[in-house]
């Protein structure tokens, strides 16, 4: 393992839950909305409060739908609308990730995204659509030669601690050309374990608790979903206990 730090980047699902983050110690937020269905864009107003209040680096996830990462010329239209957005507010990098039927990484359309983003200066993060890739690493350097800064992957498993072996093996591959970022999974528990089986830089999570909301009447008429009143968000204690630990 390097002796170099180890950075710590939060998944924030709204600007509450990155400036809990924030004040926890992360280096770095993912900012997004619908986690239940794997991330999407935040909203315009949620961005331009984010970068106004965050002093810390900010990458904003660049997704307009849930499902798969196969996308319609105008779903191509609004990613390359939200990129010029985030650039025009000063976002640090937004998080991009599109493949091609048979699963291999669309090039073509990645690299304009990218090129996008250099306009402004904005760095670009593949995200865990690289996990739906038919070949990992051919992948890998597909996404290293569109000039991406890291790839977001639980190494092809449904968790990093699953696919541990995996992301050593992309980690080594990699040699520093482009910064494997395990992400899925990552509990202070774990952690330690996952940065020693693979050596890596930089460590992905949303660190989350269900916490009781503050409302005092509930319509007795409805049935209320769990996530009414027992809210999912980050929790400042399980950030500072890895940070600790990293």
């Amino acid at each position: 393992m390097s002796d170099k730090k180890i950075l710590l980047e939060v998944c924030a699902d709204s600007l509450e839950n990155a400036l809990i983050a924030q004040s926890a110690g992360a280096y770095r937020i993912e900012f997004c909305a619908g986690l239940p269905e794997g991330g999407v864009t935040p909203s315009p107003a949620q961005i331009r409060m984010a970068r106004e209040q965050l002093y810390i680096k900010l990458y904003v996830l660049i997704r307009p739908r849930g499902g798969d990462f196969l996308y319609n010329e105008r779903e191509f239209e609004i990613i390359r609308s939200d990129i010029h957005f985030c650039g025009e507010n000063r976002c640090d990098g937004v998080v991009i990730g599109i493949l091609n039927p048979d699963g291999t990484v669309d090039t073509e359309r990645c690299r304009e995204l990218v090129q996008i983003a250099r306009q402004y200066g904005m760095g670009v993060t593949f995200h865990r659509a690289f996990d739906r890739s038919y070949d990992l690493f051919q992948a890998l350097e597909d996404i290293i030669s569109l000039g991406c800064e890291r790839i977001l992957t639980s190494g092809g498993y449904d968790t990093a601690i699953e696919g541990a072996e995996i992301l050593r093996q992309l980690i080594e591959k990699a040699n520093s050309r482009i910064v494997i970022m395990p992400g899925s999974g990552v509990t202070p528990e774990n952690a330690g374990e996952l940065i020693r089986e693979t050596g890596l830089k930089e460590l992905h999570g949303t660190f989350r608790s269900r916490f009781p909301s503050l409302m005092q009447y509930k319509n007795p008429r409805l049935n209320h979903p769990e996530g009414e009143y027992n809210l999912l968000s980050t929790d400042a204690e399980k950030i500072k206990s890895i940070i600790k630990n990293l």
